[in-house]
């Protein structure tokens, strides 16, 4: 009897300390916002926004642009601006030139007849405070039309050491 409980116990010891452990070490998953473009054409001055919802966490976040493109798509960059205004009224600007083909194939991942290019907008950047992170994304290619694109998004990660 004795060695019956020690026995549960120790399996009750056991299962508790496995589920803290897979709760624990849970990766979290990538948010994405993605904008899909209409006959897979970007107007150049049809700016993006994208308004992200954030709880105060503590943690850092990484934040990625990506492009959705087919395998037509003509240029070597895509130009862009980014304009991030953070929950706390901070704003921050940048222009990219980002690669998407390196002598003549892509950069990014392809399969089929699609590629998905990605670029660092912002690593381990703190929040201080919850609220909307809004991010707008203009097209500065020097067409009118930049075609080829099926959509463009931005993904949000908490940052791993």
């Amino acid at each position: 009897m004795i060695r019956c409980k020690k026995t549960s116990y120790s399996l009750i010891f056991i299962l508790m300390a496995s589920a803290i452990l897979i709760c624990g070490c849970r990766k979290e998953k990538d948010r994405e916002f993605y904008h899909p473009f209409r006959n897979h054409t970007w107007q150049r001055f049809d700016k993006l926004t994208f308004e992200i919802p954030l709880e105060r966490s503590g943690k850092p976040y990484d934040i990625y642009f990506f492009v959705r493109h087919t395998r037509e798509y003509e240029f070597d960059n895509l130009d862009f601006n980014m304009i991030m205004n953070t929950p706390s009224g901070e704003e921050r600007i940048k222009e990219y030139s980002f690669r998407i083909r390196r002598d003549g194939s892509f950069t990014g991942k392809c399969t089929g007849d699609s590629c998905e290019a990605v670029i660092s907008l912002k690593k381990e950047i703190f929040f201080s405070s919850g609220g909307i992170l809004r991010i707008e994304i203009e097209n500065l290619v020097p067409r009118l039309e930049t075609k080829n694109l099926l959509g463009v998004g931005i993904r949000l990660r908490t940052h791993s050491q």
